[in-house]
């Protein structure tokens, strides 16, 4: 039996305005009207300034996530090299070279930033929505282990990295850190957005740190897939990366860190991409360039400001982002290679009984949905 997306909500108490939001979302994702014209799908003339807000703030996400870094770099170059301000670019140089080491020593998070009235407009737009199905004692650790990447992990993004999704309030006592790579935390400007929102390194060290803080309270995010499993991102595909990753099962027995899994339901039909099948001329491009750089050059297919057929801006499709049960893991300070596989397979198993169970709430086809796991 097909279930029809506005039945999804029907089992979702709608205790927020946000839950209505989504509500409306749902219904526009699967009725809005639009007209055709040499086969673009142009969006309402009459669209409220709300949704126009929202799509603005979508758009300026993609373009910090995609390119913030970058044009950050440029300017601060520019100031240095043909303006008298180059002294001021060369103290907070400096200041990066001087607090090079903070993201992997627990970060610099600030509740304002991640407060901030913009985080809403980028929730409300999909709409994203972050679900609770177990209790988490606040006085421990956690390794929230995140599937799938998709092209810019929006929902992982939204739900740990802002609080515009409630996840203080869900979880009280627990602060969440989404780690991301080292590198990210050398560019000028955006290194500081993200260390404000709560990132941190997800180097072995920095995340060894957070998964040994005294009296616990630490959610430490991880993606596991990474920037390689955005070569698999298509509507209404799970594909994820998981086999070849055990790193982060042997950190979690060295510290005996509970391991939660987090599945972002819708988290792949928000982008298509260029096709590029692995063996094409353009996949080995991309893959030299992730090998080289850390991050996934990935054609994405989205939509435009004021149409629906192209364009970088995310589709407007709903997220949920579901946190499930910690699966305990026993403290082993050196564990062996046969005690990671044992603890990987059990986390494994443990991942797809947790996607079985939660996909018939929120994806439009669960009997042909299926957790591909690579």
């Amino acid at each position: 039996m097909v279930i029809h997306p506005t039945e999804i909500l029907t089992s979702i108490s709608p205790s927020s305005a946000v839950e209505l939001n989504m509500t409306s979302a749902l219904a526009n994702y699967a009725t809005e009207a639009d007209f055709k014209m040499l086969r673009i799908k142009f969006a309402p003339l009459k669209t409220p300034l709300e949704r126009r807000l929202q799509t603005l703030a979508a758009a300026c996400w993609f373009v910090t996530l995609a390119f913030g870094g970058t044009l950050c770099l440029a300017a601060v170059l520019y100031l240095t090299l043909f303006t008298r301000l180059w002294w001021l670019t060369l103290l907070y140089g400096a200041f990066i070279f001087y607090d090079r080491n903070v993201c992997n020593k627990g970060g610099r998070s600030s509740d304002w930033v991640r407060r901030w009235a913009w985080w809403s407009y980028l929730r409300d737009y999909f709409p994203l929505k972050l679900v609770k199905t177990a209790e988490l004692d606040a006085s421990r650790n956690y390794l929230f282990c995140a599937f799938p990447h998709g092209m810019l992990s929006t929902g992982a993004f939204g739900s740990f990295a802002t609080e515009a999704l409630g996840f203080a309030e869900l979880f009280p006592g627990l602060r969440p850190h989404l780690v991301t790579l080292a590198g990210h935390f050398l560019l000028p400007v955006t290194r500081e957005l993200a260390l404000s929102c709560g990132s941190c390194s997800s180097s072995a060290e920095s995340m060894g740190y957070l998964l040994s803080r005294p009296g616990g309270g630490h959610a430490t995010v991880l993606i596991v897939g990474g920037a390689a499993e955005s070569f698999y991102c298509r509507p209404g595909s799970y594909r994820i990366i998981l086999r070849r990753r055990k790193g982060f099962i042997k950190l979690a027995l060295k510290h005996g860190t509970p391991l939660v899994p987090v599945v972002s339901f819708g988290e792949t039909d928000l982008y298509d991409q260029v096709s590029n099948p692995e063996g094409s001329w353009l996949r080995w491009v991309q893959d030299q360039f992730r090998k080289v750089f850390g991050i996934a050059p990935i054609i994405p297919i989205g939509r435009g400001f004021f149409q629906y057929s192209f364009g970088f801006i995310p589709r407007r499709c709903p997220v949920f982002t579901v946190v499930g049960r910690p699966m305990e893991v026993e403290k082993i300070p050196d564990p062996s290679r046969q005690q990671v596989d044992e603890v990987h397979q059990r986390f494994t198993d443990h991942l797809l009984a947790f996607f079985e169970a939660e996909k018939h709430k929120y994806v439009k086809e669960p009997d042909k949905t299926v957790l591909e796991i690579e």
